[in-house]
């Protein structure tokens, strides 16, 4: 086939622009060949149990899944009655960016609270975990944080802690949408156990695609009471992959070493030096704390329009000029330094 782009080409506009990592490409190539057992009973999902029981602990049980969106809903809906509801942050990825599919699909709840950062507090929670045994109201059963955040921000284990005590002394699980985990362990400096198994967390959709795989995320649960009927409910809501083998294979590639690591750190190192250059361009302003691999900034008007003709990249607040900026694995010194360039020639 012809290639059709140009592969030298990189935007800022999501993660998932990029495409596969080398490593993972070469993880799939692997597993071809011959058969194996379809639908998970494969020597590379037996082999990623023991890779995320290593990073999660041994109660850890992971459940390959063909999109981030899907280990949501599945992870969601596993953990909650069928009139249960998921207090998450108003910013939450499975708020504003899934369609309603937690709703549609899993048939639950979402109750909202603004936060200024993308991060729920204890305090923040409590402002939907009320109504227990009132049959007029949706029952709080889980709270969902997204770590790192839609804005670029992390939680510390502290944090996480805080929300996963509050959360079971009401009864609730805690979930965590873990699409940019990877990013947040980077920017912590620490192993993905210490904000997550330790922390109190109940389950997680452990990410892949924002971290260099072609396709697949998993559930994973820690805590076996935390969900109930989840190898089921895959199935249910259409998320059981016949050839599993090839997403095992590619999450293997990715964890069993330290390629998410390496990936995620040079990723968030890249949205740091970004940041750094565009807080020098006259009326940029970087409006969240850059933890990760996003960067939030508002563009002097019309610098975004002028930036568009050669980048792709997202608005997120269009009535302010906010913009969303994301780096990638295999985003380079010279992709970013470019658009610092281009941006200090646009203000001019």
């Amino acid at each position: 086939m012809t290639t059709l782009h140009d592969p030298g080409h990189r935007d800022f506009a999501s993660d998932n622009y990029a495409g596969a990592h080398p490593e993972v490409l070469a993880a799939i190539a692997a597993a071809n060949g011959g058969h194996q057992t379809s639908y998970g009973a494969d020597a590379y999902t037996a082999r990623l149990q023991e890779v995320v029981r290593a990073h999660l602990g041994e109660a850890a049980v992971a459940y390959p899944v063909l999109n981030g969106t899907g280990a949501n809903v599945l992870a969601l809906q596993s953990m909650l009655p069928r009139w249960g509801a998921v207090i998450c942050a108003e910013q939450a990825h499975i708020h504003t960016d899934e369609n309603g599919a937690p709703e549609r699909v899993g048939g639950l709840k979402l109750l909202t609270v603004p936060t200024p950062d993308g991060k729920l507090t204890p305090e923040l929670v409590a402002r939907q975990a009320w109504g227990f045994g009132d049959e007029h109201r949706a029952q709080p059963g889980v709270v969902s944080i997204t770590q790192s955040t839609e804005l670029g921000t992390v939680y510390t284990p502290d944090e996480i802690r805080a929300l996963a005590d509050q959360a079971h002394g009401l009864g609730m699980r805690l979930h965590v949408d873990g699409a940019r985990l990877a990013n947040a362990a980077a920017s912590l400096n620490l192993p993905l156990r210490a904000f997550t198994t330790e922390a109190g967390v109940d389950a997680l959709s452990l990410g892949g695609t924002k971290n260099g795989l072609l396709f697949g995320e998993a559930v994973v649960v820690i805590d076996p009471a935390a969900a109930d009927g989840l190898v089921f409910q895959r199935k249910v809501v259409m998320q059981l992959a016949s050839k599993m083998r090839f997403v095992s294979a590619q999450l293997i590639a990715l964890y069993e070493g330290d390629l998410w690591l390496r990936s995620a750190v040079h990723a968030n190192a890249m949205a740091g030096r970004l940041a750094a250059g565009l807080a020098h361009v006259p009326g940029v302003r970087i409006t969240q704390r850059v933890q990760a691999n996003g960067v939030f900034v508002v563009l002097p008007p019309g610098v975004a329009d002028r930036l568009r003709e050669r980048w792709r990249f997202y608005d997120w607040d269009v009535a302010t000029g906010e913009v969303r900026l994301m780096c990638a694995f295999d985003t380079t010194e010279r992709d970013v330094d470019a658009f610092v360039a281009a941006a200090e020639r646009a203000v001019l």
